[in-house]
């Protein structure tokens, strides 16, 4: 079964939607779920995980509302306060839902680059294994130091880096972000997505192969077994159309066997996510 691990939906609202600028102007309106639906028919993709995009139990909701009007949607990550002295109450609520497979902050937002750290989060870090959930990292390469210390500091928690923490594609790997990209590969409790490439580009002026040596960094790190596809739809259509996206993914993985195709293009985000197999 082949898996794009990232998607988002939201009826847009400027004032909710706030980082979705005035540059943006081809995402600023509704992205549901039967918009979604014809898209991974085309390019035979069997499901999808939907990732949170506003920070508010609303859109916990909202997301895990989808999933009962939409099978293709496997799982959600969602959002929950994980700095909040009441997080295990809102996590037994909510974990109570299947389709909830993990959790995510926008810490590519927050000001302190050591967020991460603060010892209310690392709290509401530490109940997420009890319940089965997942935590996705999503940053910069300037918090990328606070990321490996997380990591560390919980082994046994389940980890996945989104978009393989933006790093400039611009015909340069900078040795910072390879260094900690290989550093975070060591722990075996992490994974990472292959997603939100053609946004860290110039819009609309890539090549595929402009992307390779960056995934040589990324498959060098965390190999086969722990790489994971995802779109970023809608946000990716700032830089491309959705069959150009995957196109990349596959394009690289074309030389591998059929096996570790499957592992990265689907097998691994089911067993990251704890995802149900059936089509």
């Amino acid at each position: 079964m082949r898996i794009d691990a990232h998607q988002h939906f939201w009826t847009y609202d400027p004032k909710v939607h706030s980082w979705i600028s005035s540059s943006m102007k081809a995402i600023q309106k509704d992205f549901m779920p039967h918009d979604l639906a014809s898209i991974l028919k085309y390019n035979q993709i069997d499901g999808c995980v939907a990732v949170q995009a506003e920070q508010s139990e609303k859109e916990t909701d909202f997301l895990l509302k989808c999933t009962e009007e939409h099978p293709f949607i496997k799982g959600v990550v969602g959002w929950l306060d994980l700095c909040s002295d009441d997080i295990e109450t809102a996590l037994g609520k909510y974990s109570k839902n299947p389709f909830l497979k993990g959790l995510r902050h926008i810490v590519q937002d927050e000001p302190d680059d050591y967020y991460m750290l603060r010892p209310d989060f690392r709290y509401g870090i530490s109940k997420l294994d009890k319940y089965g959930l997942t935590y996705d990292i999503l940053i910069y390469p300037r918090q990328l130091p606070a990321a490996l210390e997380l990591v560390k500091e919980f082994p046994k928690q389940r980890f996945i880096i989104d978009h393989m923490a933006k790093p400039k594609i611009n015909g340069v790997v900078e040795k910072y972000w390879a260094h900690y990209m290989k550093e975070l590969g060591k722990h075996k409790n992490v994974f990472c997505k292959v997603s939100g490439l053609v946004t860290e580009t110039s819009w609309g002026e890539w090549r595929v192969r402009d992307f390779y040596p960056y995934l040589d960094v990324i498959f060098d790190s965390f190999g086969i077994d722990r790489i994971v596809f995802g779109s970023d739809w809608p946000v990716c259509l700032l830089s491309g159309k959705y069959h150009k996206v995957l196109s990349i993914v596959l394009k690289y993985v074309s030389r591998f066997s059929k096996e570790a195709q499957d592992k990265i293009v689907g097998l691994n985000a089911i067993s990251f996510y704890n995802l149900t197999e059936t089509p």
